[in-house]
This record gives structure tokens, C-alpha cells and sequence, in this order.
């Protein structure tokens, strides 16, 4: 069995012995008491509780306060022969529950689709997140707009226990996206579901002189911000891979949003820690729980996955998310990879940094 520290190879001194530059006081971390700690003075109502607690207490990580989710909705939103056509079993929605189940995860989050396809077999079995939305791929040219394809009724009815939704914060059709999903926020906490939002950037402005502002800490972070402000329970993000995406998109005779050179100075380092500790402040310094994205599949899943999982909880966040890296392998393999995932958040050897 491969350790945690072969994992990380080199740097497994430098994520394991990290002292961050925000202290871990200022948070408001995951246990197994975050419900009573955290949620019991929120307006969400007991049902909405009881859901959460639910995910909480599932699978391998449940009752420690951290979550393991299984995510594929890539058959929409990468399209279905390019997500599906390494593993072609998972073409067939049963195969994706049966993984997440296998896998030891606390829920699956999947389309209305696959859902409402094994909603009476599966539903009292593992905590179900229902996206709600979805970037189709279909559209000539390609554009990315993410469009509802489903009510939150609907994921009550098949027996959701959380409902999930995506934000292309910076694009055209950002505004749109904010109201579509701060109504169906707020109609699942009425019905008893708690809420899940991908805080995704898309604006290919924020690629500039060759690097990838999507990924850095300062706008993530931001959008995180927006995402709690409408009520997300927990927050999805990529991990961060840089900062300065302010400071890139002010240069010249450019304005855009505003920044205080303290949050690069004071908030963080160019750290992975550190960055991902910027996201996590900006989640209400946790209150929402941060999971990072596990991202896409390729030769060192395992080690990359570690990785991010070990960067996650030193830094104070929730959990890992991981859907490529899981299923597009054989099922055995993927479950040993969101075992490893686990291991990590399992390990009281792995602490906050």
C-alpha cells in the first residue's frame, strides 16, 4: 500500500510541514460537531439540517465532518463519448451510483438523468446531489452558458438531498446565472435540501501573457465570496495554481473590479496552502464548507489526487470532489483512488496548518 508521503514524492516535507501565513484560528474548521457548531444558528430549517448531516455521515469519512463526493456530469458537459469511451460501463447511469457506493464516498453528485434512473433503488443508500444546470456542448459553435435543465422540485421528488448548480462567474451570462441560482437555492432550502455551488470563472480575458487566471487565488477566492452570499451551503472550487489574476487584468489604461495589494502580501504567499487558504477565508472563513476539484485524469491521478487533497485540509477546507480521475479507469481503481482521497482526510497525522 502506498503511503501518503510516497505520494508526494519530493514535497512531502514542504505540504506536511507548512506553517500558513493566515493563522487556522481565524476558521471555523470541519468536525464532527459542524452542523450544531456552524448551521444550528443559520436560518436553513431542520430539514435542511438532517440532509446535511446525512452527507456528513455517509461513507468512509463519515461522522469526521469531511466529504468525499463522487461528481460526473462530464456526459453533458465534455460530452458523453469523449468522457465515457475509456470506461464505456459508465454510459449507464447505475454504474456511477455503484461507484460511489463502492468507492466509500458521502454522495453522489450527478445529472436529473441519472437520478431519476435509479431514484427507487438507490436513494436511501447514498445521499443524492442533483445538478441542476449544465454547460450542453452541443450548440454550433460551441458557447459556454450554463442553462437549467430541471426544477428543484424535481430533485425533491427523486429524493435529493442536495441540490447542486454551476456559476460561470465572470462570463456574458453571469447575471443571469446569479438569479437563476439564488431562486433555486432558495426553493431547496424550503423544501428541506441543502445547496452546492460550482464557483467556476469563464472569460478568456483572464488568460493573460500565458497564464491561466481561472486558477488564481485572489478572483477564485472572490467568487467563492459570491457563492456564499447566496446561500451556498458548500463550495466547489479548482484549486488555486497562482495569484495576481487583479493586478494582470489592471495593467495599462485596463480597470477591472477592485483589490487591496494586502491580500498578496498579508493573506498569502505563493504557497499552495496559502492560496487555497484565501479561498477558504473567502468562504465565510469556512462556515461553507471549500472542496477542491479533484480535475482531469491522467498518468499520476494518485499522486496528483493526494496532493490536492493534502493541500485542502491543511488549508482548512471540506473535501475533495473528484470525478475523472474515478471513472475513467477500471472500477476497482477508481475506487482505491477515492479510498486515497480519504485516507488523507483520515489521517489525524494530516492536521491544519
Amino acid at each position: 500500500m502506498t503511503s501518503i508521503s510516497e505520494y508526494l514524492g519530493s514535497s512531502a516535507d514542504d505540504l506536511l510541514n507548512h506553517k500558513a501565513k493566515v493563522s487556522k484560528d481565524l476558521l471555523h474548521l470541519p468536525g464532527p460537531d459542524f452542523v450544531e457548531r456552524i448551521w444550528m444558528g443559520t436560518d436553513r430549517n431542520p430539514q435542511v439540517l438532517r440532509n446535511i448531516q446525512s452527507i456528513y455521515d455517509h461513507g468512509r469519512l463519515g461522522g469526521t465532518g469531511y466529504v468525499s463526493i463522487l461528481p460526473v456530469d462530464q456526459g453533458i458537459e465534455h460530452a458523453a463519448g469523449a468522457s465515457f469511451a475509456k470506461n464505456p460501463i459508465y454510459f449507464d447511469g447505475e454504474k456511477i451510483v455503484e461507484l460511489a457506493i463502492e468507492g466509500g464516498c458521502n454522495a453522489v453528485a450527478t445529472t436529473f438523468g441519472v437520478l431519476g434512473s435509479v431514484s427507487r433503488k438507490y436513494a436511501h443508500r447514498i445521499p443524492f446531489i442533483a445538478k441542476l444546470n449544465h454547460n450542453e456542448l452541443l450548440t454550433y459553435p460551441n458557447h459556454f452558458d450554463q442553462i437549467m435543465f430541471g426544477s428543484v422540485e424535481e430533485a425533491w421528488d427523486l429524493g435529493a438531498a442536495a441540490v447542486g448548480a454551476t456559476i460561470y462567474f465572470g462570463s456574458p451570462q453571469a447575471d443571469r446565472q446569479i438569479i437563476e441560482v439564488a431562486e433555486a437555492f432558495h426553493r431547496a432550502h424550503d423544501l428541506g435540501m441543502a445547496t452546492i455551488l460550482w464557483c467556476y470563472l469563464r472569460n478568456d480575458v483572464f488568460k493573460q501573457d500565458g497564464k491561466d487566471y481561472h486558477v488564481s487565488a485572489d478572483l477564485t477566492g472572490q467568487a467563492n465570496h459570491l457563492g456564499v452570499t447566496i446561500e451556498a451551503d458548500i463550495i466547489k472550487q479548482k484549486q488555486p495554481e497562482l495569484n495576481g489574476g487583479y493586478t494582470a487584468l489592471n495593467l495599462g489604461d485596463s480597470s477591472y473590479g477592485k483589490f487591496d495589494n494586502r491580500i498578496y502580501d498579508d493573506l498569502a504567499t505563493d504557497h499552495p496552502i496559502d492560496l487555497t487558504r484565501y479561498q477558504v477565508l473567502n468562504c465565510y472563513c469556512g462556515r461553507a464548507g471549500l472542496i477542491n476539484s479533484g480535475g482531469g485524469s491522467g498518468e499520476h491521478d494518485f499522486a496528483q489526487a493526494v496532493h490536492t487533497a493534502v493541500v485542502n485540509k491543511r488549508a482548512g477546507g471540506m473535501g475533495l470532489i473528484s470525478g475523472r480521475k474515478a471513472f475513467q479507469r477500471p472500477m476497482k481503481e477508481g475506487v482505491e483512488l477515492l479510498n486515497a482521497i480519504q485516507d488523507v482526510y483520515l489521517d489525524d497525522s494530516i492536521t491544519v496548518a
